[in-house]
């Protein structure tokens, strides 16, 4: 066993020095050429957009109403965490696919395509994508929370579409759906409130006081949602409230 290993040992030390490893250059160097150049960029663009895609689409697209009213009636039904937030959010994100489907198809007809083509470049691109979306946040905006913002920036009021920054619509947007999304969250609580009134006075006209009033209200707000299709009411009208 011993003259095993020292033999391994020779075979490994004496082979090692026999064999020639290639080395590799790993210096940077700037672009010899202007394709290498736009390849480059190419890289660094896609990068750029696989980082910022969870903000830009919790930003400008319809995610922020469905996840804040999904979380709303998951509370109103005061099952704790059911359904799953996993589930919740994944849900919200496949509606938030279906409903940005018309928009992300103009912004890849007009901007994206004529692009990869070699038609238009990157700026004329950027502004070319960006346009549904922009059109989209401001259908769903109201004039007010614009007009926020343009008085925060000290900015002329615009007369157009074209003529609103971007960075103006991103955070107008963001608060109007948070605004509409409680709104819906207030209707969503209303009946459900009214099952915990009921029960508590029961309970209370009872002397059961020491019994939570949650636990005997859950069944029936279960069954109040059951019996009006809830899910397909509440899906119905959330994809339908977007402009």
């Amino acid at each position: 066993m011993k003259k095993l290993i020292i033999l391994l040992l020779a075979v490994s030390v004496f082979g090692a020095s026999t064999i020639h490893i290639p080395t590799v250059n790993l210096s940077l160097s700037a672009p010899s050429s202007p394709e290498q150049l736009v390849d480059s960029l190419n890289v660094l663009v896609v990068l750029t957009i696989l980082v910022l895609a969870p903000g830009i689409i919790m930003s400008m697209t319809s995610f922020i109403r469905l996840v804040v009213v999904f979380s709303f009636l998951r509370q109103a039904l005061g099952t704790q965490q059911m359904p799953p937030s996993q589930l919740m959010v994944s849900l919200a994100m496949i509606l938030t696919f279906f409903i940005m489907q018309p928009v992300g198809e103009k912004a890849y007809n007009t901007g994206i395509k004529p692009y990869i083509q070699k038609k238009i470049g990157y700026k004329e691109a950027f502004n070319r994508s960006v346009k549904p979306f922009k059109a989209f946040m401001i259908r769903n905006t109201r004039e007010k929370d614009l007009a926020l913002f343009f008085r925060i920036r000290k900015l002329k009021n615009p007369k157009n579409i074209n003529d609103v920054p971007l960075m103006v619509a991103i955070p107008a947007f963001m608060i109007s759906e948070l605004k509409t999304a409680f709104e819906i969250g207030f209707l969503i609580y209303l009946p459900f409130l009214i099952i915990d009134m009921v029960v508590s006075s029961v309970l209370m006209s009872m002397g059961m006081m020491m019994l939570p009033p949650v636990m005997i209200s859950l069944p029936f707000k279960l069954l109040l949602f059951i019996l009006v299709d809830g899910w397909n009411l509440l899906i119905g009208n959330l994809v339908s409230s977007f402009k």
